[in-house]
Protein backbone atom coordinates (compact mmCIF):
# COMPACT_ATOMS: atom_id res chain seq x y z
CA UNK A 1 0.00 0.00 0.00
CA UNK A 2 0.70 3.24 -0.67
CA UNK A 3 1.16 5.90 2.15
CA UNK A 4 0.43 9.46 1.74
CA UNK A 5 0.54 10.71 5.02
CA UNK A 6 3.40 12.87 6.29
CA UNK A 7 6.53 11.32 8.01
CA UNK A 8 6.35 9.88 11.43
CA UNK A 9 8.33 11.15 14.47
CA UNK A 10 8.20 7.13 15.53
CA UNK A 11 7.34 3.89 14.37
CA UNK A 12 7.15 0.35 14.98
CA UNK A 13 7.89 -2.20 13.01
CA UNK A 14 6.10 -6.26 13.94
CA UNK A 15 8.34 -8.68 12.59
CA UNK A 16 6.46 -12.08 12.17
CA UNK A 17 7.08 -14.16 9.26
CA UNK A 18 10.62 -12.07 8.15
CA UNK A 19 12.69 -12.61 10.56
CA UNK A 20 15.90 -10.91 8.22
CA UNK A 21 16.39 -7.28 8.49
CA UNK A 22 17.71 -7.01 4.83
CA UNK A 23 15.17 -6.94 1.65
CA UNK A 24 12.31 -5.91 4.08
CA UNK A 25 9.34 -4.04 2.96
CA UNK A 26 8.12 -3.11 5.93
CA UNK A 27 11.10 -2.04 7.59
CA UNK A 28 12.29 0.01 4.68
CA UNK A 29 9.12 1.86 4.73
CA UNK A 30 8.94 2.34 8.16
CA UNK A 31 12.65 3.89 8.41
CA UNK A 32 11.77 6.04 4.87
CA UNK A 33 8.95 7.45 6.39
CA UNK A 34 9.99 8.01 10.08
CA UNK A 35 12.37 9.74 12.40
CA UNK A 36 12.76 6.69 15.27
CA UNK A 37 11.85 3.39 13.97
CA UNK A 38 11.30 0.50 17.23
CA UNK A 39 11.17 -3.18 16.31
CA UNK A 40 9.27 -5.89 17.95
CA UNK A 41 8.70 -9.61 17.86
CA UNK A 42 6.36 -11.08 19.59
CA UNK A 43 6.15 -15.24 20.30
CA UNK A 44 1.80 -15.57 20.03
CA UNK A 45 0.83 -17.40 22.74
CA UNK A 46 -2.82 -17.43 20.62
CA UNK A 47 -0.30 -20.09 18.37
CA UNK A 48 2.40 -21.57 20.72
CA UNK A 49 -0.58 -23.09 23.26
CA UNK A 50 -1.97 -24.99 20.51
CA UNK A 51 1.41 -26.60 19.90
CA UNK A 52 1.43 -30.02 21.68
CA UNK A 53 4.52 -30.88 21.76
CA UNK A 54 6.98 -28.99 23.71
CA UNK A 55 9.70 -30.32 21.35
CA UNK A 56 8.51 -28.80 18.80
CA UNK A 57 11.46 -27.76 15.79
CA UNK A 58 9.83 -25.06 14.54
CA UNK A 59 9.88 -22.68 18.14
CA UNK A 60 13.50 -23.80 18.21
CA UNK A 61 14.43 -22.66 14.30
CA UNK A 62 11.76 -19.05 15.43
CA UNK A 63 13.97 -18.56 18.68
CA UNK A 64 17.20 -19.58 17.18
CA UNK A 65 16.31 -16.81 14.10
CA UNK A 66 15.27 -14.06 16.52
CA UNK A 67 18.40 -14.36 18.57
CA UNK A 68 20.23 -13.41 15.52
CA UNK A 69 17.96 -10.94 14.18
CA UNK A 70 17.92 -9.23 17.31
CA UNK A 71 21.91 -9.09 17.42
CA UNK A 72 21.63 -7.97 13.80
CA UNK A 73 19.31 -5.25 14.82
CA UNK A 74 21.62 -4.14 17.52
CA UNK A 75 24.53 -4.05 15.29
CA UNK A 76 23.06 -1.07 13.06
CA UNK A 77 22.03 0.59 16.56
CA UNK A 78 18.66 -0.65 16.74
CA UNK A 79 17.13 -3.25 18.95
CA UNK A 80 14.43 -6.00 18.81
CA UNK A 81 12.39 -5.58 21.91
CA UNK A 82 10.95 -9.59 22.32
CA UNK A 83 7.62 -10.19 23.64
CA UNK A 84 5.34 -13.61 25.05
CA UNK A 85 1.84 -13.03 24.92
CA UNK A 86 -1.57 -12.66 22.79
CA UNK A 87 0.04 -10.54 19.90
CA UNK A 88 -3.16 -8.99 18.86
CA UNK A 89 -3.17 -6.98 22.28
CA UNK A 90 0.51 -6.80 23.03
CA UNK A 91 0.92 -4.84 19.49
CA UNK A 92 -1.10 -2.32 20.95
CA UNK A 93 -0.22 -2.22 24.23
CA UNK A 94 3.28 -1.57 22.67
CA UNK A 95 2.38 1.08 20.45
CA UNK A 96 0.81 2.97 23.28
CA UNK A 97 3.58 2.38 25.26
CA UNK A 98 6.48 3.61 22.87
CA UNK A 99 4.07 6.03 21.70
CA UNK A 100 4.66 6.00 18.27
CA UNK A 101 1.86 7.16 15.99
CA UNK A 102 2.32 4.31 13.52
CA UNK A 103 2.75 0.27 13.28
CA UNK A 104 3.91 -1.22 10.06
CA UNK A 105 4.37 -4.88 8.70
CA UNK A 106 4.12 -7.45 6.39
CA UNK A 107 0.84 -9.19 5.06
CA UNK A 108 -0.03 -12.51 6.37
CA UNK A 109 -2.26 -14.44 4.57
CA UNK A 110 -4.05 -17.05 6.47
CA UNK A 111 -7.16 -16.44 7.35
CA UNK A 112 -6.96 -16.36 11.48
CA UNK A 113 -3.91 -13.91 10.81
CA UNK A 114 -6.49 -11.58 8.42
CA UNK A 115 -9.07 -11.89 11.39
CA UNK A 116 -6.09 -10.64 14.12
CA UNK A 117 -4.70 -7.89 11.72
CA UNK A 118 -8.18 -6.54 11.29
CA UNK A 119 -8.64 -6.67 15.13
CA UNK A 120 -4.89 -4.60 15.64
CA UNK A 121 -5.81 -1.89 13.19
CA UNK A 122 -9.70 -1.17 15.07
CA UNK A 123 -7.44 -1.05 18.48
CA UNK A 124 -4.50 1.24 16.94
CA UNK A 125 -7.25 3.06 15.02
CA UNK A 126 -9.05 4.17 18.12
CA UNK A 127 -6.24 5.14 19.73
CA UNK A 128 -4.76 7.46 16.74
CA UNK A 129 -2.19 5.35 15.53
CA UNK A 130 -1.94 4.19 11.95
CA UNK A 131 -1.23 0.64 10.78
CA UNK A 132 0.92 0.15 7.42
CA UNK A 133 0.95 -3.42 6.13
CA UNK A 134 3.13 -4.35 3.00
CA UNK A 135 3.55 -7.31 0.55
CA UNK A 136 6.45 -9.66 1.22
CA UNK A 137 6.56 -12.84 1.33
CA UNK A 138 5.60 -13.31 -2.09
CA UNK A 139 6.52 -11.85 -5.47
CA UNK A 140 2.46 -11.66 -6.45
CA UNK A 141 -0.64 -11.52 -4.13
CA UNK A 142 -4.28 -11.82 -4.51
CA UNK A 143 -5.08 -9.61 -7.66
CA UNK A 144 -2.02 -9.28 -9.11
CA UNK A 145 -2.15 -12.24 -11.43
CA UNK A 146 -5.39 -12.63 -13.42
CA UNK A 147 -6.67 -13.91 -16.38
CA UNK A 148 -6.78 -11.63 -19.49
CA UNK A 149 -10.94 -12.10 -18.46
CA UNK A 150 -9.99 -10.54 -14.82
CA UNK A 151 -10.41 -14.22 -13.07
CA UNK A 152 -8.21 -15.59 -10.96
CA UNK A 153 -6.44 -18.86 -12.56
CA UNK A 154 -7.58 -22.36 -10.65
CA UNK A 155 -4.81 -24.30 -13.07
CA UNK A 156 -0.71 -23.59 -12.51
CA UNK A 157 0.35 -23.75 -15.73
CA UNK A 158 -1.72 -20.19 -17.77
CA UNK A 159 -0.96 -19.25 -14.11
CA UNK A 160 2.93 -19.28 -14.14
CA UNK A 161 2.33 -18.17 -17.45
CA UNK A 162 0.89 -15.32 -16.74
CA UNK A 163 3.69 -14.69 -14.01
CA UNK A 164 6.59 -14.67 -16.37
CA UNK A 165 4.59 -12.49 -18.45
CA UNK A 166 4.34 -9.96 -15.53
CA UNK A 167 7.53 -9.96 -13.97
CA UNK A 168 9.94 -7.56 -13.88
CA UNK A 169 13.00 -5.33 -11.98
CA UNK A 170 10.11 -3.89 -10.45
CA UNK A 171 8.68 -6.52 -8.63
CA UNK A 172 12.33 -8.49 -7.84
CA UNK A 173 14.34 -5.38 -6.73
CA UNK A 174 15.26 -4.91 -3.33
CA UNK A 175 13.93 -2.90 -0.63
CA UNK A 176 17.09 -0.38 0.73
CA UNK A 177 17.19 -0.99 4.22
CA UNK A 178 20.72 -0.08 4.94
CA UNK A 179 20.40 3.28 3.31
CA UNK A 180 18.25 4.76 6.16
CA UNK A 181 19.12 1.71 9.12
CA UNK A 182 20.51 5.32 11.23
CA UNK A 183 16.57 5.74 12.00
CA UNK A 184 16.56 2.38 13.90
CA UNK A 185 15.61 3.50 17.77
CA UNK A 186 16.86 1.41 20.63
CA UNK A 187 14.22 0.30 23.06
CA UNK A 188 12.91 2.65 25.90
CA UNK A 189 12.69 1.06 29.69
CA UNK A 190 14.25 -1.09 31.71
CA UNK A 191 17.31 -3.27 30.98
CA UNK A 192 15.23 -6.54 30.86
CA UNK A 193 12.40 -5.06 28.48
CA UNK A 194 12.19 -6.82 25.04
CA UNK A 195 14.74 -8.88 26.27
CA UNK A 196 15.09 -12.38 24.45
CA UNK A 197 13.58 -14.95 26.94
CA UNK A 198 15.03 -18.37 27.17
CA UNK A 199 13.14 -21.18 24.93
CA UNK A 200 12.76 -22.97 27.95
CA UNK A 201 10.67 -20.06 29.84
CA UNK A 202 8.61 -20.23 26.52
CA UNK A 203 7.37 -23.45 27.70
CA UNK A 204 9.27 -25.56 25.26
CA UNK A 205 12.27 -27.78 25.16
CA UNK A 206 15.54 -28.28 22.84
CA UNK A 207 14.98 -30.79 19.81
CA UNK A 208 17.56 -32.32 17.65
CA UNK A 209 17.58 -29.39 15.46
CA UNK A 210 21.60 -28.70 16.28
CA UNK A 211 21.77 -32.45 15.11
CA UNK A 212 20.44 -32.55 12.50
CA UNK A 213 22.88 -30.01 11.22
CA UNK A 214 19.63 -27.79 10.07
CA UNK A 215 21.13 -24.19 9.84
CA UNK A 216 18.68 -21.17 10.78
CA UNK A 217 18.30 -17.37 10.73
CA UNK A 218 19.39 -15.23 8.09
CA UNK A 219 22.70 -16.62 8.27
CA UNK A 220 21.66 -20.15 7.78
CA UNK A 221 19.51 -19.04 4.76
CA UNK A 222 22.25 -17.52 3.47
CA UNK A 223 24.70 -20.34 3.55
CA UNK A 224 22.37 -22.78 2.19
CA UNK A 225 21.25 -20.61 -0.37
CA UNK A 226 25.01 -20.54 -1.55
CA UNK A 227 25.45 -24.38 -1.19
CA UNK A 228 22.36 -24.80 -3.82
CA UNK A 229 23.93 -22.02 -5.60
CA UNK A 230 26.41 -24.36 -7.20
CA UNK A 231 24.02 -27.07 -7.61
CA UNK A 232 21.51 -25.27 -9.08
CA UNK A 233 22.09 -26.07 -12.24
CA UNK A 234 21.68 -30.05 -11.77
CA UNK A 235 18.36 -29.60 -10.15
CA UNK A 236 15.96 -30.61 -12.77
CA UNK A 237 17.53 -33.80 -12.84
CA UNK A 238 18.38 -34.28 -9.43
CA UNK A 239 15.51 -32.83 -7.54
CA UNK A 240 13.92 -35.69 -7.44
CA UNK A 241 15.79 -38.39 -6.10
CA UNK A 242 15.95 -38.42 -2.06
CA UNK A 243 18.70 -40.50 -1.77
CA UNK A 244 21.43 -37.61 -3.08
CA UNK A 245 21.58 -33.74 -2.75
CA UNK A 246 19.28 -32.34 -5.13
CA UNK A 247 16.92 -29.64 -3.16
CA UNK A 248 17.43 -25.98 -1.92
CA UNK A 249 16.46 -26.89 1.77
CA UNK A 250 15.41 -23.59 1.95
CA UNK A 251 11.76 -23.98 2.60
CA UNK A 252 12.06 -23.46 6.36
CA UNK A 253 13.60 -20.03 5.51
CA UNK A 254 10.81 -19.02 2.72
CA UNK A 255 8.89 -20.03 5.88
CA UNK A 256 9.71 -17.81 8.29
CA UNK A 257 11.15 -15.50 5.95
CA UNK A 258 14.89 -15.55 6.84
CA UNK A 259 15.59 -15.91 2.83
CA UNK A 260 14.10 -12.87 0.82
CA UNK A 261 11.19 -14.21 -2.07
CA UNK A 262 12.48 -11.50 -3.99
CA UNK A 263 16.58 -12.30 -4.38
CA UNK A 264 16.32 -16.03 -4.90
CA UNK A 265 13.29 -15.88 -7.61
CA UNK A 266 15.92 -12.96 -9.11
CA UNK A 267 19.16 -15.06 -8.96
CA UNK A 268 16.93 -17.90 -10.52
CA UNK A 269 15.82 -15.58 -13.27
CA UNK A 270 19.44 -14.48 -13.68
CA UNK A 271 21.13 -18.07 -13.77
CA UNK A 272 18.84 -19.37 -16.58
CA UNK A 273 19.49 -22.60 -17.26
CA UNK A 274 16.77 -25.68 -17.05
CA UNK A 275 17.70 -26.41 -13.36
CA UNK A 276 16.93 -22.05 -12.64
CA UNK A 277 13.85 -22.30 -14.07
CA UNK A 278 12.46 -25.39 -12.80
CA UNK A 279 13.78 -24.09 -9.34
CA UNK A 280 11.55 -20.69 -10.52
CA UNK A 281 8.58 -23.05 -11.27
CA UNK A 282 8.36 -24.44 -7.53
CA UNK A 283 8.55 -20.58 -6.23
CA UNK A 284 5.96 -19.36 -8.51
CA UNK A 285 3.74 -23.01 -7.21
CA UNK A 286 4.15 -21.29 -3.52
CA UNK A 287 2.77 -17.68 -4.95
CA UNK A 288 -0.15 -19.76 -6.66
CA UNK A 289 -1.49 -21.43 -3.41
CA UNK A 290 -0.82 -18.11 -1.91
CA UNK A 291 -3.74 -16.71 -4.10
CA UNK A 292 -5.67 -19.83 -4.17
CA UNK A 293 -5.84 -19.32 -0.27
CA UNK A 294 -6.92 -15.65 -1.04
CA UNK A 295 -9.82 -16.16 -3.59
CA UNK A 296 -11.31 -19.80 -2.19
CA UNK A 297 -10.54 -19.36 1.43
CA UNK A 298 -13.24 -21.86 2.13
CA UNK A 299 -10.32 -24.51 1.51
CA UNK A 300 -8.76 -23.07 5.35
CA UNK A 301 -12.13 -24.91 6.60
CA UNK A 302 -11.27 -27.87 5.71
CA UNK A 303 -13.11 -28.44 2.68
CA UNK A 304 -12.26 -29.78 -0.87
CA UNK A 305 -11.60 -27.12 -3.54
CA UNK A 306 -13.98 -29.24 -5.66
CA UNK A 307 -17.10 -29.69 -3.92
CA UNK A 308 -17.99 -32.70 -6.06
CA UNK A 309 -15.11 -34.49 -3.36
CA UNK A 310 -16.34 -32.82 0.09
CA UNK A 311 -17.78 -36.04 1.18
CA UNK A 312 -15.57 -38.91 -0.48
CA UNK A 313 -16.85 -41.58 1.85
CA UNK A 314 -13.33 -42.63 3.04
CA UNK A 315 -13.07 -45.89 5.57
CA UNK A 316 -10.61 -43.99 7.83
CA UNK A 317 -8.92 -47.19 9.42
CA UNK A 318 -7.17 -45.78 12.40
CA UNK A 319 -4.81 -48.85 12.68
CA UNK A 320 -3.62 -47.94 8.68
CA UNK A 321 -3.35 -44.56 9.52
CA UNK A 322 -1.34 -45.67 12.46
CA UNK A 323 0.51 -47.59 10.63
CA UNK A 324 1.53 -44.47 8.27
CA UNK A 325 2.30 -42.01 10.66
CA UNK A 326 4.53 -44.84 12.33
CA UNK A 327 6.06 -45.17 9.08
CA UNK A 328 5.01 -49.16 9.67
CA UNK A 329 3.00 -49.71 6.69
CA UNK A 330 5.37 -52.71 4.94
CA UNK A 331 6.08 -50.08 2.14
CA UNK A 332 9.63 -48.83 2.19
CA UNK A 333 9.66 -45.71 0.55
CA UNK A 334 6.70 -44.54 2.69
CA UNK A 335 7.78 -46.53 5.59
CA UNK A 336 11.54 -43.65 5.29
CA UNK A 337 9.91 -40.88 4.05
CA UNK A 338 7.25 -41.23 7.34
CA UNK A 339 10.33 -41.37 9.65
CA UNK A 340 12.48 -38.68 8.05
CA UNK A 341 8.89 -36.80 8.93
CA UNK A 342 8.97 -38.15 12.60
CA UNK A 343 12.95 -37.78 12.63
CA UNK A 344 14.10 -34.38 11.14
CA UNK A 345 10.30 -32.83 10.87
CA UNK A 346 11.52 -32.33 7.01
CA UNK A 347 10.63 -34.61 4.08
CA UNK A 348 11.78 -34.66 0.50
CA UNK A 349 9.06 -33.05 -2.37
CA UNK A 350 8.71 -36.28 -4.14
CA UNK A 351 7.91 -38.33 -0.99
CA UNK A 352 5.28 -35.73 0.01
CA UNK A 353 3.39 -36.52 -2.80
CA UNK A 354 3.99 -40.51 -2.17
CA UNK A 355 2.71 -40.73 0.80
CA UNK A 356 -0.08 -38.12 0.20
CA UNK A 357 -0.90 -40.36 -2.70
CA UNK A 358 -0.47 -43.79 -0.58
CA UNK A 359 -2.68 -42.75 2.89
CA UNK A 360 -5.69 -41.18 0.49
CA UNK A 361 -5.62 -43.98 -2.45
CA UNK A 362 -3.90 -47.33 -1.24
CA UNK A 363 -5.30 -46.95 2.78
CA UNK A 364 -8.44 -44.88 1.75
CA UNK A 365 -7.56 -42.78 4.86
CA UNK A 366 -9.46 -38.73 4.54
CA UNK A 367 -6.16 -36.33 3.30
CA UNK A 368 -7.50 -34.12 5.97
CA UNK A 369 -5.72 -36.80 8.52
CA UNK A 370 -2.78 -36.35 6.76
CA UNK A 371 -3.14 -32.75 5.80
CA UNK A 372 -3.32 -32.26 9.93
CA UNK A 373 -0.60 -34.70 10.23
CA UNK A 374 1.94 -32.90 8.47
CA UNK A 375 0.69 -29.29 9.95
CA UNK A 376 2.18 -30.98 13.21
CA UNK A 377 5.44 -32.24 12.21
CA UNK A 378 6.74 -30.48 9.06
CA UNK A 379 9.45 -27.89 10.26
CA UNK A 380 8.42 -25.99 6.79
CA UNK A 381 4.49 -25.69 7.40
CA UNK A 382 3.24 -23.42 5.30
CA UNK A 383 -1.07 -24.04 5.05
CA UNK A 384 -1.67 -22.84 1.21
CA UNK A 385 1.20 -25.16 0.15
CA UNK A 386 0.40 -28.30 2.54
CA UNK A 387 -3.09 -27.81 1.89
CA UNK A 388 -2.79 -27.08 -2.04
CA UNK A 389 0.01 -30.70 -1.82
CA UNK A 390 -2.74 -32.68 -0.19
CA UNK A 391 -5.46 -31.74 -2.41
CA UNK A 392 -3.51 -32.09 -5.24
CA UNK A 393 -2.80 -35.69 -4.37
CA UNK A 394 -6.53 -36.31 -2.90
CA UNK A 395 -7.25 -35.38 -6.06
CA UNK A 396 -9.70 -32.67 -4.73
CA UNK A 397 -7.87 -29.79 -5.48
CA UNK A 398 -7.35 -26.83 -8.23
CA UNK A 399 -5.22 -28.44 -10.68
CA UNK A 400 -4.99 -31.89 -8.97
CA UNK A 401 -3.66 -35.03 -9.76
CA UNK A 402 -6.86 -36.72 -11.80
CA UNK A 403 -7.91 -39.06 -9.43
CA UNK A 404 -8.01 -42.54 -11.48
CA UNK A 405 -4.26 -41.53 -11.80
CA UNK A 406 -2.87 -43.27 -8.15
CA UNK A 407 1.05 -43.71 -7.45
CA UNK A 408 2.27 -47.51 -7.27
CA UNK A 409 4.33 -46.68 -4.01
CA UNK A 410 6.99 -49.88 -5.20
CA UNK A 411 7.43 -48.74 -8.99
CA UNK A 412 8.01 -44.99 -7.20
CA UNK A 413 10.85 -46.63 -4.97
CA UNK A 414 12.22 -48.46 -7.72
CA UNK A 415 12.27 -45.44 -10.04
CA UNK A 416 13.63 -42.48 -7.31
CA UNK A 417 15.57 -44.59 -5.12
CA UNK A 418 16.75 -47.83 -7.29
CA UNK A 419 19.76 -48.30 -5.05
CA UNK A 420 17.98 -48.20 -1.52
CA UNK A 421 20.12 -45.38 -0.17
CA UNK A 422 17.25 -42.87 1.11
CA UNK A 423 15.43 -46.53 1.90
CA UNK A 424 18.47 -47.64 3.77
CA UNK A 425 19.01 -44.55 5.93
CA UNK A 426 15.68 -44.50 7.94
CA UNK A 427 14.65 -48.26 7.65
CA UNK A 428 17.47 -50.36 8.85
CA UNK A 429 16.10 -53.20 9.44
CA UNK A 430 16.18 -53.32 5.20
CA UNK A 431 20.11 -52.82 4.83
CA UNK A 432 20.80 -56.47 4.28
CA UNK A 433 18.43 -56.38 1.53
CA UNK A 434 20.33 -56.28 -2.14
CA UNK A 435 18.93 -53.36 -4.14
CA UNK A 436 16.01 -55.46 -5.55
CA UNK A 437 14.31 -56.92 -2.63
CA UNK A 438 14.33 -53.40 -0.96
CA UNK A 439 11.50 -52.20 -2.29
CA UNK A 440 9.07 -55.33 -2.10
CA UNK A 441 11.02 -57.06 0.83
CA UNK A 442 7.74 -59.33 1.37
CA UNK A 443 8.55 -61.36 -2.16
CA UNK A 444 11.80 -62.45 -0.61
CA UNK A 445 11.61 -66.05 -0.19
CA UNK A 446 11.65 -67.45 3.48
CA UNK A 447 15.22 -69.13 2.95
CA UNK A 448 16.83 -65.56 1.96
CA UNK A 449 14.88 -64.16 4.66
CA UNK A 450 16.49 -66.54 7.50
CA UNK A 451 20.05 -66.30 5.29
CA UNK A 452 19.77 -62.33 6.02
CA UNK A 453 17.75 -62.54 9.21
CA UNK A 454 15.07 -60.21 8.02
CA UNK A 455 12.36 -62.20 8.29
CA UNK A 456 9.38 -60.37 7.16
CA UNK A 457 6.70 -60.16 9.99
CA UNK A 458 8.93 -59.98 12.51
CA UNK A 459 11.56 -57.65 12.07
CA UNK A 460 9.36 -55.52 9.21
CA UNK A 461 5.95 -55.55 8.34
CA UNK A 462 4.34 -57.57 6.02
CA UNK A 463 2.36 -54.81 3.53
CA UNK A 464 -0.73 -53.42 5.80
CA UNK A 465 -2.88 -53.37 2.12
CA UNK A 466 -2.33 -54.85 -1.39
CA UNK A 467 -1.89 -52.33 -3.55
CA UNK A 468 -3.75 -53.86 -6.58
CA UNK A 469 -7.02 -54.22 -4.42
CA UNK A 470 -6.52 -51.08 -2.74
CA UNK A 471 -6.14 -49.05 -5.93
CA UNK A 472 -9.43 -50.48 -7.55
CA UNK A 473 -11.30 -49.68 -4.27
CA UNK A 474 -10.21 -46.42 -4.90
CA UNK A 475 -10.92 -46.17 -8.34
CA UNK A 476 -14.62 -46.98 -7.22
CA UNK A 477 -14.78 -44.92 -4.29
CA UNK A 478 -13.80 -41.85 -6.54
CA UNK A 479 -16.31 -43.02 -9.47
CA UNK A 480 -18.92 -43.10 -7.38
CA UNK A 481 -18.87 -39.98 -5.58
Amino acid sequence: MQITTPQYTKSLVWFRRDLRDYDHAALYHALKHSSQVYCTFIFDTDILDKLTNRHDRRVEFIWESVKELKSALQAKGGELIVLHGVAKNEIHQLAKQLQVEAVFTNHDYEPQAIARDLHVTDQLKHNGIAFHHFKDQVIFEKDEVLSITGKPYSVFTPYKNMWLKNINDFYLSAYPVDRYAKRLAKADGSQDFGKLMSLESLGFERTNLSALRLPTGMSGAALLFTDFENRMQRYKEARDFPGIKGVSYLSVHLRFGTASIRHLARVAMQTGNSGAETWLSELIWRDFYFQILHHHPHIAEGKAFKAEFESLPFPNNPDYFKAWCDGKTGYPLVDAAMRQLNNTGFMHNRLRMVVASFLVKDLLVDWRWGERYFAEKLIDFDFSANNGGWQWAASTGCDAQPWFRIFNPTTQSERFDANGRFIRKYVTELNKCNDKEIHAPWLMAAERQSSINVIIGRDYPQPIAEHSIQRDLALSLYKNK
